[in-house]
């Protein structure tokens, strides 16, 4: 018997299949099946927060991976942005692409891996479409919420500030990190109830990120390379900060600390025992445009800007 694929099942049958598998929550009152979804709004004094992220087979992943891990990196890049404002994601909806001979078991097992990631995290999946293409690829929707005037952003670092990571980076060469990473969304929600006020996921590299802090803040960064905490398969790599600063997808979060909080790193490692977190710099002084140094001398050495670009950087060999 020929397995079944998304051409022989049609678009309403996997729709049919697929919507009796889609997170839901309670202020969810119309989900997947109709021309909208219908949501509660935000509760008084919070902001909506909105977000979308594409994967694309030959971009964000090979075409031999496993489909579940598709779904998780899915919508796990999305959350890994939530994370970074300190927000609540709720409701998301999906585009999905195939071409028509996918065997309907994929589609399947990516919505399985989506699922499985929303539930944890409280997202409904309350919809969007499905379309025939030449190349898998899912777009992903999701809209949440944050305390007005409490989202952590790029532009509010301060001069005295001090500059953390968590975890390790230079992770996405480890087998299957960059498809199975956990979004920091607990760590963000944690900061911002601490009154921390500057954070950015560490998506496209962290030299990437650094100067797109530095830029958004108007300041001078001082990156301590020696303290960059580097993965142990990336440590073993010939240059291993080169990597940790410029490969990407290690979604973690760098954020500053103000500098009159001296118990921050013990509340911190109290709170999550299982998560590095790692001084790596401080902000300097006001500077319009931005600056991101590293090393000794007067004002150190302009740390270059590297990073993943989609319309630059080829796709990494990722297991």
């Amino acid at each position: 018997m020929e397995p079944e694929t998304l051409a022989s099942l049609t678009e309403r049958g996997l729709i049919a299949r697929l919507r009796p598998h889609l997170a839901t929550r309670p202020d969810v009152l119309l989900g997947a099946g109709d021309d909208c979804a219908l949501v509660r709004p935000p509760a008084p004094g919070e902001a909506l927060v909105l977000k979308s992220d594409p994967v694309i087979c030959g971009r964000h992943f090979l075409p031999d991976t496993e489909p579940r891990r598709i779904g998780h990196k899915a919508l796990g890049r999305v959350l890994s942005d939530f994370a970074a404002m300190g927000a609540e994601p709720r409701w998301g909806l999906i585009d999905f692409s195939a071409p028509p001979d996918t065997p309907a078991e994929t589609a399947e097992q990516i919505y399985e891996g989506i699922h499985a990631l929303a539930e944890r995290y409280g997202v409904a999946i309350t919809g969007g479409d499905t379309t025939a293409a030449d190349t898998l690829s899912l777009h992903v929707f999701v809209a949440g919420a944050v305390p007005e005037g409490k989202a952590l952003l790029r532009s509010a670092a301060e001069p005295g500030d001090s500059l953390y990571v968590t975890g390790l980076l230079g992770r996405s060469y480890e087998s299957g990190h960059h498809l199975d990473f956990e979004p920091r969304i607990a760590v963000g929600r944690w900061l911002r109830e601490r009154g921390i006020r500057c954070a950015i996921d560490i998506s496209d590299g962290l030299a990437s990120e650094l100067w797109h802090l530095a830029e958004e803040s108007g300041v001078r960064l001082f990156l301590i390379a020696p303290a960059v905490p580097l993965s142990p398969v990336c440590e073993a790599m010939p240059d291993a900060l080169a990597h940790a600063l410029t490969d990407g997808e290690d979604f973690e979060l760098l954020f500053t600390v103000p500098p009159d909080d001296i118990r921050f790193l013990p509340d911190f490692l109290h709170a999550f025992p299982e998560i590095p977190c790692t001084p790596v710099g401080i902000v300097g002084e006001r500077l319009a445009g931005g600056r991101v140094t590293y090393g000794s001398g007067d004002g150190g050495t302009l740390l270059p800007r590297g990073g993943f670009d989609h319309f630059v950087t080829a796709l990494a060999g990722h297991a």
